[in-house]
Order: structure tokens, then C-alpha cells, then sequence
């Protein structure tokens, strides 16, 4: 295969009770990433989603990634009757907040998750329920919250319930989030998600709940204060995801495209990997077939310099998830193939602190500028990998690590496509490269390769950079 024929920005997809029989099709279509969304389904669910995408990954000789998403403070309806109800402007609806005393839910109300929402809201404040698909208005608050529908449409059970940040009362880690750690540990998740991140502060919560050699962690950037604290939560974590649907309702929705090219070059610039999240192809939710302007969305996100973007009920719950998963995959790999003058990169100067490290990766993206197919290199902690990703080279990356939670941790991030490998000896590191990247059938046997490997201490960056061709 040769170099433009691998796409280099990663796709997720959540898995849902559209999917979960159909988790080695999404894999074939080009998912990357498995998000796992705690906020629905059961632990035995999401135990037997982890196991099916290893199982399907396994069977198909690629690495996988798993992302457990915690539902943190996040607040959300309900049951509805039949799973779903219309809401009409102009009318009332009562968010109501004792689930077993009042029951299932329908087009005039229905309980949430928080039975405090109640004391964290101000008449008038805005209520936005499912990334918008309805808005209220509220009008008083008694024992329940009576709302103006002010913008009707279709809601579904369990949908989110968002409010500005500022009025949220509940900590950062819940009980149930607490109670999930340990969950999501044990099913092996690669990365956990952090919902509803305000600062840094929360970040190092969950780590230490997490321990030092748990999951790497994803701060979801959907409140106004982390977009405020953005560089602080930016320097704590392992990958960001910029989710526009609860973000639309902390700031003016034409203020949202902006903010997500600013954060995730910001990201870009720092070596953090970034997700773009939330109605990617919300309309293949029913649809067959994306819409021209979801086209454009996905390709912008390539073009911002995004390492991912993510779906989230188009292969959860949508009609067509597999088609979802091949649309997304098509516009990445064309956005990567043919927008490279549009796409952002990042520079050596922005990542400075890793020294050594990024001079010789640049000197490798100096070779790879001219007939090059693929930069390899060998990483212990995946470091040197990401930071050839964040210089975005026109070249696709193959990452060797002996260390299989290194390899998964790869999955996500730009132009990597990561193996698991035996240590390399002491010497003749370059030659064991350059069979191990024949040996993974990625890159056209005669196709030139510049290596990057290192023979110091882990940590002490790559020493050792050549060209070889792929042999035969």
C-alpha cells in the first residue's frame, strides 16, 4: 500500500445497541476507536462491547483502542414513552426530579438524573435537551421546573439535559463516576473520557482515582469554563475532545466553529491529541446518505489539524451505522489526501520542551520531504510517535513499541499506525526496523522509509535516524 492510500485522521465510533452486533463490520468500514458510553446501557453491556471490539481487532490482526466516556455531572431526561417525544412550541414542559414516585415521561415532562437541578437553575435561564434538538425557556420553579418550549422538536429518552456550567452544582467525579472507575479500568479501557471538565483541578481528580498507570485521559472541552482554562486542562491530559453540542449551549452558537479551530490548534501545538465531537453526520442517524454541509464539517475538522473525529448516535443508535462509519471514513481519507495546503500543522518550536527529541524528528520530516513513503520509528512510551503526528508529516507514521498499552494509546493519534513489537536489540536497530516494517504489510516492498530509533535510556528521545527501502 502506498502512502496516500492510508488515511491519517482516526475515526471513533460509539458503540450502542445499533452496533453491538456489528462491531467487526465498523472495524472494517474504518473505525479506530471504540467509545464506550457509560451514560447508557448496563456494566454487562459495556463488558461485552469491550470484549466484542478485542475479539473483532484480534481476528483482523489491527491494533484497538477503547475510550470508556464517564457521564461526570452531566444531566439527562428521563424515559420516555416509546422512547421518544415531540415537544411544540409554545407549550410547558416539567422537568421533574423523583424518577420512581412520577414514572415514564412523555411530551409534558419527565423526571432527570440530578433531583437537584431544581437549586441550580434562575428563571429565565436557557435549557437545551438532546445538543439542542429542543429548547426551553424556564418560567418558574416549585417542586418541579415548569418550561416555555421555545424552540420544539424530537427528544429521546436519556437525552441531555444542558444548562450553563456556571450553575452546576455537582463535583466533577459523581458517585456513579466513582463507582465506574473501577469499571472501566477492569474492561480495559485505553483512555477515559472526562465529562463536563472545568479545570485543571478536575483533571487531577480522576487521575488520582485512576491511579498513576490507569487509563490515559481525554478532557471533553463542553463548558465555558474550560474553554477559559483550556491551556491548564491542555497540559494535564493525554487527548482533548472539543464536544460542540453541550459547548453551543455555554456559548453563542457562532461562536462554536471558531473556538473549535483556536482549541484544536492549540492542541496541535502542544502535541495533544484532539477530538472533534457531536452531529458530525447527525443526519445518517435516518438517512443512508450524509448531508453536503456534514461533508464539509468532517473535512473541516481534517483541515483544522483534529488527530479524530468522533460519531456518536449515528453508530449508537442510527439507522445506518455502518454506512455512517464508511461516509466518515471516505471524506477523512480525502480531506487527508488532497487538503494538505489547508491542513494545519504544528512546528518544532511549539513543542521545544522535548529537546533532542523533536530535533531529530525534524530532521526526519526533512528527509520524508522528498520521495519518501512512510517515516518508522521504534518508541517505548509513544512519545517520539507523537511527536512526528503533531508536525503532521505528509507521510503516514509506523510506530513499533514493545509495550502493547503504548500501542493502543497510538491508535488515536494522527498518521500513526502502531504494532506491537519484540524489544530491539542493542544493535542494528535500523535493520530490525526496516523488517519489521515489511513485515507489517502497510508500505509497498521498495518503497524508501526514513527510521527513527533510539539506543539510550527510555525517555532520552531517538538517537539513531537512516533511509532504507522496504525489502522484498
Amino acid at each position: 500500500m502506498v502512502s496516500d492510500g492510508i488515511r491519517r485522521t482516526k475515526l471513533l465510533c460509539t458503540i450502542g445497541p445499533a452496533s453491538a452486533s456489528r462491531i467487526g463490520d465498523l472495524l472494517d468500514a474504518g473505525m479506530d476507536v471504540a467509545r464506550v458510553n457509560f451514560s447508557h446501557g448496563t456494566q454487562a453491556e459495556h463488558g461485552d462491547a469491550a470484549r466484542d471490539v478485542r475479539g473483532a481487532a484480534a481476528a483482523r490482526g489491527c491494533p484497538v483502542a477503547i475510550m470508556v466516556d464517564l457521564a461526570g455531572p452531566k444531566i439527562r431526561l428521563g424515559e420516555l414513552v416509546g422512547g421518544s417525544a415531540v415537544l411544540e412550541v409554545g407549550g410547558t414542559y416539567q422537568l421533574r426530579g423523583e424518577a420512581r414516585r412520577l414514572g415514564i415521561g412523555d411530551a409534558n415532562g419527565a423526571s432527570v438524573s440530578n433531583p437537584r437541578l431544581r437549586e441550580d437553575v434562575r428563571i429565565g435561564d436557557a435549557i437545551l435537551l438532546g445538543d439542542g434538538a429542543a429548547e426551553l425557556r424556564v418560567a418558574a420553579i416549585d417542586d418541579n421546573i415548569r418550561a416555555e418550549v421555545v424552540r420544539g422538536g424530537k427528544v429521546r429518552s436519556r437525552a441531555g439535559v444542558a444548562i450553563p456550567a456556571s450553575r452546576i452544582s455537582a463535583p466533577a467525579l459523581t458517585r456513579k463516576d466513582r463507582a465506574d472507575i473501577p469499571r472501566a479500568i477492569e474492561i480495559g479501557a485505553t483512555y477515559v473520557a472526562q465529562s463536563f471538565v472545568r479545570s485543571a483541578d478536575d483533571v487531577a481528580m480522576l487521575r488520582q482515582a485512576l491511579g498513576p498507570t490507569g487509563p490515559s485521559i481525554v478532557a471533553k472541552i463542553e463548558t465555558r469554563p474550560a474553554v477559559d482554562n483550556f491551556d491548564a486542562i491542555l497540559a494535564m491530559v493525554d487527548g482533548v475532545m472539543i464536544a460542540r453540542g453541550d459547548l453551543g449551549v455555554e456559548l453563542p452558537y457562532e461562536e462554536v466553529p471558531l473556538i473549535q479551530k483556536q482549541l484544536v490548534r492549540r492542541a496541535l501545538e502542544q502535541g495533544v491529541p484532539s477530538i472533534v465531537a457531536t452531529q458530525m453526520l447527525e443526519s445518517m442517524t435516518a438517512a443512508p446518505r450524509p448531508t453536503r454541509a456534514e461533508a464539509s464539517d468532517v473535512a473541516n475538522a481534517v483541515f483544522d489539524g483534529a488527530d479524530a473525529i468522533m460519531l456518536s448516535g449515528e453508530t449508537a443508535i442510527g439507522a445506518y451505522p455502518v454506512e455512517a462509519t464508511e461516509a466518515a471514513a471516505r471524506i477523512l481519507a480525502f480531506a487527508d489526501r488532497h487538503g494538505g495546503a489547508l491542513q494545519a500543522k504544528g512546528t518544532p518550536a511549539a513543542t521545544s520542551g522535548n529537546g533532542h527529541a523533536v530535533a531529530v524528528a525534524a530532521a526526519a520530516l526533512v528527509a520524508a520531504d522528498t520521495s519518501i513513503g512512510a517515516i518508522a520509528c521504534y518508541t517505548r512510551s509513544g512519545r517520539t510517535a507523537r511527536i512526528l503526528a503533531s508536525l503532521r508529516p505528509r507521510v503516514p507514521i509506523l510506530a513499533f513499541s514493545p509495550d502493547p498499552d503504548v500501542v493502543a494509546r497510538l491508535v488515536l493519534v494522527h498518521g500513526v499506525r502502531s504494532r506491537v513489537c519484540e524489544p530491539l536489540p542493542g544493535a542494528d536497530h535500523l535493520g530490525r526496523l526496516a523488517r519489521l516494517a515489511g513485515d507489517a504489510g502497510i508500505i509497498d516492498t521498495g518503497t524508501p522509509i526514513v527510521f527513527l530509533a533510539s539506543t539510550g535510556t527510555p525517555g532520552s528521545g531517538p538517537t539513531v535516524l537512516g533511509v532504507r527501502r522496504i525489502d522484498p
